[in-house]
């Protein structure tokens, strides 16, 4: 977005050119799927936060295939690894093929018919055939339990507005004693100049869910996420920000949740295309419950 418009998108006050302008800042954001509609406060409260140690190397070329490979420590001291790749052959995409250390398989893939249509193919401990289809403003997607043959789950989101996003998402058990509508949820999001909120309902309504995302200039960012029920009215869930204004000392996070555990994660670059992701997380002041992560990825 540039600098120019960290600055000055603050006090532009003039909605019909907010309105004009708002396309290009999020690009993204009228096509959104209903899973993403509140992801900006959500990556900001949930992202780069860690309690293990790991090391990924992306990218690597085997050929036409790109492979990654990625180890995690124990807390006991061992070593664990899985091996991912992913390829296309003949339009059809071959987005994860990945073998874990435990013996398990992950196979995805995905294949785009026509124009706005992607169908996809996800198996791990399940199988799943979905459908994503997007049109104008509006992105619907689908999908079907094709192993047990026992749910099937849509969704759809569309932008009324460049600013304004409406959608729900709807689950059916197809068999079993549960068969029937098992869960269906509504929700909305709103960005105007620095701001960021969305609403979404959980629990067929019977809670809340709002975060809130404000970029108060182009080095710092503030968000929260709280939920609502008749049980608690209001229940902060997590508070954080994020800062980026240090230079080379990379960025800073940290957040507080309503279980009064307060997490901080350092994020830098500490060479060419190499990440380094400090973290840690203590509740309260008992230094017993300290925890820390180290993930570096290149």
């Amino acid at each position: 977005r540039g600098v120019w418009v960290d600055c000055f998108w603050p006090h532009i006050k003039n909605t019909t050119i907010q309105s004009c302008f708002l396309p290009y800042l999020y690009p993204n954001h009228s096509t959104m799927k209903f899973s993403d509609i509140s992801k900006p406060s959500s990556d900001l409260l949930g992202n780069d936060y860690c309690s293990n140690v790991t090391l990924k190397a992306k990218g690597l070329s085997a050929g036409p295939v790109s492979v990654s490979v990625e180890t995690e420590r124990s807390a006991a001291g061992t070593l664990s690894s899985k091996i991912g790749g992913k390829f296309a052959y003949a339009g059809l995409n071959f987005d994860k093929l990945e073998a874990n250390a435990d013996g398990s398989n992950v196979l995805e893939t995905s294949l785009v018919p026509c124009p706005g249509c992607k169908m996809t193919f996800k198996a791990k401990k399940g199988a799943d055939l979905g459908l994503e289809y997007t049109a104008g403003k509006m992105t619907t997607t689908g999908s079907l339990d094709v192993l047990n043959m026992s749910k099937f789950s849509t969704s759809a989101c569309i932008g009324v507005s460049p600013a304004i996003n409406l959608g729900g998402d709807l689950s059916y058990n197809l068999s079993g004693d549960k068969a029937g509508l098992s869960s269906y949820n509504v929700g909305a999001s709103y960005a105007t100049g620095p701001m960021f909120a969305s609403v979404t309902t959980a629990n067929k309504f019977a809670q809340f869910n709002v975060g809130v995302l404000y970029k108060v200039n182009k080095d710092l960012s503030l968000a929260s996420s709280t939920t609502h029920s008749s049980a608690k009215a209001c229940n902060v869930a997590a508070i954080g920000g994020s800062y980026s204004g240090l230079g080379s000392v990379g960025t800073i996070k940290a957040k507080v949740g309503s279980n009064g555990v307060t997490s901080a994660c350092l994020v830098k670059e500490i060479a060419p295309k190499v990440n380094l992701t400090a973290s840690g997380s203590i509740s309260g002041t008992d230094t017993s419950t300290f925890k820390y992560g180290l993930g570096i990825t290149m």
